[in-house]
């Protein structure tokens, strides 16, 4: 007779969504829980870029628990601009600090600068 027989730490794990063997589940991993942009604070500034170029810069959003692409595009669609993402900071073309600032406060994000 085996220590744990019988008991939930004799059978092997399985899957709490599926109740397959964690070996055998496919499930598709979980993603990372949603932080509420009224918990969040976006610093928003202007930088100057090589050649003159302007750009308005969102920073301090964690990539995680965000879905910064999406908010990407909405900023770049409210500003009628473009824009890229470098590292966990976005930045728009050109001057829109004030577009930037009403679209992330209409959102529910805290926008400091």
């Amino acid at each position: 007779m085996r220590l744990f027989q019988g008991t939930e730490f004799d059978r092997p794990p399985r899957c709490e969504r599926c109740e397959e063997l964690e070996e055998d589940c496919v499930c598709p991993p979980e993603p990372p829980p949603r932080i509420p942009p009224e918990k969040q604070t976006a610093r928003i500034a202007i930088e100057k870029r090589k050649k003159g170029k302007v750009v308005t810069v969102v920073r301090d959003l964690p990539a995680e628990g965000n879905d910064l692409p999406a908010l990407l595009t909405e900023l770049k669609n409210a500003c009628g601009a473009g824009g890229t993402m470098k590292d966990e900071a976005l930045e728009i073309q050109g001057r829109q600090l004030d577009r930037v600032r009403e679209t992330l406060a209409e959102i529910g994000y805290r926008v400091k600068g």
